[in-house]
């Protein structure tokens, strides 16, 4: 099987803000500690049996969701950029069972601190695509919309 790139794909960017009840250095440590990243990564319902995060520049990322129904849904990624408490720049990238990138997203993650609360900023943006990832990608800011929510009952459980 021949992978060829989607054209149509490539460069979508998907941008969504949300603002935490919470000073800037308690959100940015949810984003970079494996422990937290674990218990808010993903779609609702899911969990991360796998979640290795090492946030530092160049450091490796490693995160297995799975769904209810059992299934999962591993991603890689390197984190490229982080600027404590600030800034957050990394990549995920999905394989296919023999190793090819189906799917690859940069993120910038910003984090700015108004009052004590924290706006958090992610804009993902599609840097290689097949295909097969369009599923992935009409469901991408449904996905980051609901681990945001997620994220911010972690930090302020109601």
């Amino acid at each position: 099987m021949t992978f060829e790139p989607s054209k149509a794909l490539v460069d979508r960017v998907v941008t969504l803000s949300r603002t935490f009840d919470a000073p800037r250095k308690i959100v940015f440590e949810a984003w970079t500690d494996p422990y937290y990243v674990a218990r808010w990564w993903g779609p609702a319902g899911f969990t991360n049996p796998v979640c290795e995060w090492d946030a530092r520049p160049g450091g490796a990322i490693r995160i297995e969701m799975r769904a209810p129904d059992g299934e999962r849904f591993p991603m890689r990624g390197e984190i490229r950029e982080i600027v404590s408490p600030e800034k957050l720049i990394f990549s995920s990238v999905v394989d296919d069972d023999q190793g090819n990138i189906v799917l690859e997203v940069l993120h910038t993650v910003t984090f700015v601190e108004r009052e004590s609360k924290t706006t958090v900023t992610v804009d993902s943006h599609v840097t290689k695509a097949m295909p097969e990832a369009a599923p992935m990608l009409d469901g991408m800011e449904e996905g980051w919309s609901q681990s945001l929510e997620r994220l911010k009952g972690l930090i302020s459980p109601a």
